[in-house]
Parts: structure tokens; C-alpha cells; sequence
């Protein structure tokens, strides 16, 4: 054998291997890579001879014809489309929400402006997003923002579209994702306080917040009862939509805890009953009590029930009434559900109202400044809808409302009346009821202080 040629063959045995299986792995990988630079290629090796001669062969690569891909990427690029996103700020017009969107186009401007159902991306608050597309001179093609028109009223996609020259816009259901969210909240100072923004960075949503005062006002005075070292836990839905938050929704389960004694709470509505939910004990009781603890939200007792001087006369007499201190103007709640009795001045009451409840129950509220909406004989009332406004009327010193509870025509002190709340759940609606209230039960559990979670969100 030529020694050059035996040479040749000795260094790529080595260099390709000495089984058959890496001298075929090796030398594809070498024919590979030589035909991609388009110089030489190496013939392959016969199989078990080791020792033939390596021959080489020149061989030309033509390069494909780009120019057909070059063209349609110019194309493309000519009538691209354009999809931006942002937040409405403190401040904004509609001329700068759509500059920052990239919209250059008057004629889109001018139809939300006038547009009836466009006219409500205008009204987006703080921090909502809105999304557009736009073509590559900045007009618009499509315009999508999320409307929520109050805590009951269904969410909305705004969504504004161009045909041609012509724009149309309408409102298309939100399809949204719900989200069950947990936290745990110390009192320091007030419930509001401890609501707001936490190390954790989360904050409950005021509807939350006005929930909770809701849920535990029987029980709890959030005006004066609350106490440093006071804790609460709540568990309550949310909803989000392409992973924005939306709205909350209801509380699910409430624990608070106030000078020492614990109140539990939790939401159930049996989908086999044609009756609207409510808030039970975990022992399935109802806590929907008969009235409420205030008719205000946030006040403080100024004169309770029972003998005191009084502030004009200055005699020593009884006070057939309680007397909660409050800025004019304070919404008046309805202590409990019935049918309004009287609505209109009454001498030293001043702007009074009575309310009729079950039985041979009563409530009056005076020296109200003015009475709520549609406030007249004959209307029904629930538990908590506001019937008038704290005021200084009658034989008043100061603005406050003067509360009474009466059994028969006769004022009584509320707080020695002991009325039973409603009809306890069935023994069907129990069973359902303690599947409900387990998983609570545990939410709980994990919420405590000695638990290692204390805040969480969980879907």
C-alpha cells in the first residue's frame, strides 16, 4: 500500500473510531458538514475495510432563489397590525388614552366621543386596561375595554370595531374567571386601617370591607366596640378577566374576633331550594337576627335607655329611646324588615319614621334631616336599606339619631329584648350545608396566627 494512502487511512480510523457503528455515525456527520459548506464531501467507507483509500470529490451547491420569500416578508411588513395595551391614569382624556394606544385617526376619536355605548370607555377608572389594535398609519381597527357598572350589575366588554370607514360598538358579556381569596387582619387602630394595603402588599376591596361591617353589625359596633389585638379572617370571591382583577364579589365565611368572643359566619345557598342564600353559624343556624345592633353603620352611644336629665327641659325624666351621636347627613338603616308606618314631622321628633315589623314589633328614628328614597307609608323595607339621614330636627341640640324599639306602642330597651332569628335549615339542607361549611372550617384553620399560611389566594 501507498504509505501516504496507508497514512491517510490510519488517521481517520482514528479519528472516526474503532467500532462500525461510530466509523458510520462519524463519517455521516463529516459528509453533513462538508456538503452544507458546499466544498468537498468524503466517500463513505465500506463497511468493514478500514484500510481503502479515501477519495474526494468537488461537487457545486446551488443556493434556493430567495427573492419569492424576500417579497412576502416585504408584504407582510406592509400591512402589519399592531395590538397595544394600557392602563388609564389619574388625568386622562380620551386624546391621550389613545395616543399612548398608538391611534392617529380622528374619525375613531369622534365616534366614541359620541357613540352612546362607546361613551363608557370614558368613564373607566384608575388603573383599568384597555386594549387596541391599529394598522401601521395608527388607525384603529378594534378597541376593547371591561365596564362594571356597580357590584350587581353584569360585567362588560366594550368593544368598538371598523368596517371600512365605518366604526360600530357593542357590549359582549365578560366571560370571567372566579377566584376564592383568603386573608387574615389584626385591628390596630380601626377596620380600615387594617383593610388597607398589608406587608404582603394585598388589600381587601372596600366591598369586602363594607361586608364584613355588614355581616357582624348585629354582634359588633364597629364605631366603639372594636379593640387593639382585635383579629378578623375572611374568605371571599374575586373575579379577573385575562388574569386583571375585576370585581369581588361575596363574602364566602367571616371570623371575627372582638374583646375576646369569636363570631363565625359562613355563605350558603342550597341549589335545591328556591330561596335566596344566607349567613349561617357552623352549627347551621341562621344569623340574620331580627334587628339590627345600630342603625348606623359608625356611631356612639351619646344617651342610652332609662332616666337622665333632660337636654332642654332640664328635667330628671326617662329616656324612651337611645341616642346615637352622628355628622349629619349619616345614612339611617333599617333595624329590621317590615312595612313603613309613618314618614313625616312629628312635633319634638322632627322628620320621623316608623316602621311596622311582625307581630306587635316597632322601630322609630327621628330628628332625621331629610328621608331616604321613595321613603313613604305602606312601602316595604329590608333589614339594612336606608330610610333617612341623621339631621337635627325637633327638639334637638345636635345632630344625632334618637332610636326607639317598641313592643306594642311602648318604647322598650333593645337591649334586654331577646328575638329569635328565622326557621333553622331543614335536615336535608343540614347535610349539604356541612360539606359547605367543612371546607370553611379548614380555610380557617390555616388563617390563624399558629398556622405557617396566614395570607393566601387559591382558586
Amino acid at each position: 500500500m501507498n504509505p501516504i494512502n496507508k497514512f491517510t487511512s490510519s488517521r481517520l480510523y482514528n479519528l472516526l473510531g474503532s467500532t462500525r457503528k461510530a466509523r458510520i455515525i462519524s463519517t455521516s456527520a463529516l459528509f453533513l458538514a462538508v456538503c452544507a459548506f458546499g466544498a468537498a464531501g468524503v466517500a463513505p467507507l465500506a463497511p468493514d475495510a478500514s484500510d481503502l483509500p479515501v477519495k474526494t470529490i468537488a461537487q457545486d451547491i446551488q443556493l434556493p432563489d430567495l427573492s419569492t420569500q424576500i417579497t412576502a416578508l416585504q408584504q407582510q411588513e406592509a400591512t402589519q397590525k399592531y395590538v397595544h395595551e394600557e392602563k388609564i391614569r389619574a388625568g386622562d382624556t380620551l386624546a391621550t388614552l389613545l395616543n399612548r394606544l398608538g391611534v392617529e385617526d380622528d374619525a375613531a376619536e369622534n365616534f366614541i366621543k359620541k357613540d352612546k355605548t362607546a361613551r363608557a370607555i370614558m368613564q373607566l377608572r384608575s388603573g383599568k386596561r384597555v386594549q387596541a389594535q391599529t394598522d401601521e398609519n395608527g388607525n384603529l381597527l378594534w378597541l376593547k375595554a371591561t365596564v362594571v357598572d356597580g357590584k350587581d350589575n353584569p360585567v362588560k366588554n366594550i368593544l368598538v370595531t371598523r368596517t371600512g370607514d365605518t366604526f360600530a360598538a357593542e357590549e359582549v358579556a365578560a366571560k370571567l374567571e372566579r377566584r376564592v381569596e383568603m386573608r387574615a387582619r389584626e385591628i390596630t387602630t380601626t377596620l380600615y386601617a387594617a383593610t388597607d394595603s398589608s406587608s404582603d402588599g394585598s388589600s381587601l376591596p372596600d366591598t369586602i370591607v363594607a361586608q364584613i361591617v355588614e355581616m357582624f353589625s348585629t354582634n359588633i359596633d364597629f364605631r366603639s366596640d372594636l379593640k387593639r389585638g382585635d383579629r378578623f379572617n375572611v374568605v371571599y370571591e374575586t373575579f379577573w378577566q385575562d388574569g386583571e382583577f375585576v370585581r369581588a364579589g361575596r363574602i364566602l365565611a367571616g371570623e371575627f374576633t372582638n374583646k375576646g368572643t369569636t363570631y363565625q359566619s359562613v355563605w350558603f345557598e342550597d341549589p335545591h331550594t328556591r330561596t335566596g342564600g344566607g349567613y349561617y353559624s357552623f352549627d347551621g343556624k341562621s344569623l340574620k337576627k331580627a334587628f339590627l345592633k345600630s342603625p348606623l353603620e359608625f356611631s356612639r352611644i351619646s344617651s342610652g335607655f332609662g332616666m337622665r336629665t333632660h337636654p332642654i327641659a332640664g328635667k330628671w325624666k326617662q329616656h324612651k329611646g337611645t341616642d346615637f351621636a352622628a355628622p349629619t347627613g349619616t345614612p339611617i338603616r333599617a333595624a329590621g324588615d317590615g312595612v313603613i308606618d309613618f314618614a313625616g314631622g312629628q312635633g319634638g321628633y322632627g322628620n320621623v319614621v316608623v316602621i311596622k315589623h311582625w307581630a306587635n314589633y316597632s322601630t322609630a328614628y327621628a330628628h332625621m334631616s331629610r328621608f331616604g328614597n321613595g321613603i313613604r307609608k305602606g312601602v316595604k323595607v329590608s333589614q339594612g336599606d336606608v330610610i333617612g339621614y341623621v339631621g337635627s330636627t325637633g327638639w334637638s341640640t345636635g345632630a344625632h339619631l334618637h332610636y326607639e324599639f317598641r313592643v306594642g306602642g311602648e318604647a322598650k330597651d333593645p337591649n334586654k329584648m331577646n328575638i329569635q332569628a328565622q326557621a333553622p335549615l331543614t335536615a336535608a339542607e343540614q347535610a349539604r350545608f356541612k360539606a359547605v361549611a367543612g371546607d370553611m372550617i379548614h380555610r380557617f384553620a390555616l388563617l390563624r396566627p399558629n398556622s405557617s399560611i396566614n395570607n393566601l389566594a387559591a382558586k
